[in-house]
């Protein structure tokens, strides 16, 4: 078998050299996570933008089912509060808000249907930064909207983690 020529022995050497940093530091992909429970309600149901992301993330990213019938999930997740704030953050020499911040509020619960915390009532918030002009308020309300869809996808993961380590919090009491 013929040796590879010398260019192409170089692109693997520094092929190889890019590639050792990201393998001794421990990096790996997001892959799917597994949640210890076999079935699972989402109180939000799937009506509304969040229910339905959580449900998609649920039933793609794990082997957990969703359930329609309460009495017939492990666990319940229960969303108690979900509020969107916009604050304002600073203001131009007329006095007209420059800046705005939005923040994602999401509290939530999951238990086991019969009175016992999984999760205890826990509050979850995001918060971004825009700026806002009044000469294009139809560009910046659509900004905000993905603003908020961005925020909620993050909320949706912060809670898939939480669920993920639910099974240790089992355990307690």
């Amino acid at each position: 078998m013929p040796l590879p020529e010398p260019r192409s022995r170089r692109r693997h050497l520094i092929a190889a050299l890019f590639a050792a940093p990201l393998a001794a530091c421990g990096f790996k992909l997001r892959g799917a996570r597994e949640l210890p429970f076999a079935t699972i309600y989402l109180s939000s149901g799937a009506d509304t933008a969040l229910g339905a992301e959580l449900a998609r993330n649920i039933r793609a990213g794990t082997s957990t089912a969703v359930v329609a019938d309460r009495s017939k999930a492990e666990a319940v997740l229960e969303i108690v509060n979900e509020r969107r704030e916009r604050e304002i953050l600073s203001v131009n020499a007329q006095g007209r808000a420059r800046e705005y911040t939005l923040r994602l509020r999401l509290s939530f619960r999951l238990h086991d249907g019969k009175g016992r915390d999984f999760i205890p009532l826990t509050e979850l918030a995001v918060v971004r930064d825009i700026s806002y002009n009044e000469a294009q308020v139809l560009a910046k309300e659509s900004e905000e909207s993905l603003l908020y869809r961005d925020m909620q996808s993050d909320i949706v993961q912060q809670i898939l983690r939480r669920l993920a380590t639910a099974k240790a919090d089992a355990t307690k009491g």
